[in-house]
């Protein structure tokens, strides 16, 4: 049964996830939490591994919960569930646009959906930001240590990107963040 219920909800996450990781996010905790697989706040954490590790934040999650309620059966039915529908999505996309892509429509289309991607991605950052720093929007309890990194993180990318004129790598901005999180939260 839960395979059964590994491959429903990873396969709805792979279908109707759209703009990469940080846009699947909302959809990952409200499948995640609908079937009760993780708590809030171990969801919270994984999401800040997955991103972490290497590979696609939904590979990562589908794989830790997968092999976390079902063993390795359980991971191979969430990672493939979850990648399925993309594979299958890019070779259809990719013999139908051969036709389009010279068309007005396609770039209306391509353009729409940047701009809904960039907002739920956005808001995932807002939601993750709150939740971290605040504990989120129905309760208010204050992590002063949340707060601070986050203020000097923000300020470290903006000063890297005024001193460098370019923007920070995002594997240097997660390696500084992980040894500032140590830091302040491991001694």
């Amino acid at each position: 049964m839960i395979l059964l219920e590994l491959l429903i909800g990873f396969l709805e996450i792979g279908l109707f996830s759209f703009g990469g990781a940080y846009g699947a996010i909302p959809l990952i905790r409200d499948v995640v939490l609908q079937f009760g697989w993780l708590e809030e706040e171990k969801l919270s954490y994984m999401i800040a591994v997955s991103e972490s590790t290497p590979g696609p934040i939904m590979v990562n999650m589908a794989t830790y919960v997968g092999s976390v309620k079902a063993g390795v059966p359980g991971a191979i039915v969430a990672t493939l569930a979850v990648t399925l529908p993309a594979f299958l999505i890019v070779v259809l996309l990719t013999l139908l646009l051969k036709n389009l892509a010279s068309r007005g429509i396609y770039k209306t289309v391509i353009g729409v959906l940047t701009a809904c991607v960039t907002g739920m991605i956005l808001a995932t950052g807002v939601w993750m930001v709150l939740r971290c720093c605040f504990g989120g929007v129905t309760e208010f309890s204050p992590d002063y240590k949340a707060v601070i990194l986050t203020i000097a993180l923000t300020a470290v990318y903006l000063v890297w990107r005024t001193i460098s004129k370019k923007r920070m790598s995002p594997i240097l901005l997660i390696c500084v963040a992980g040894a500032a999180g140590v830091l302040a939260y491991g001694w």
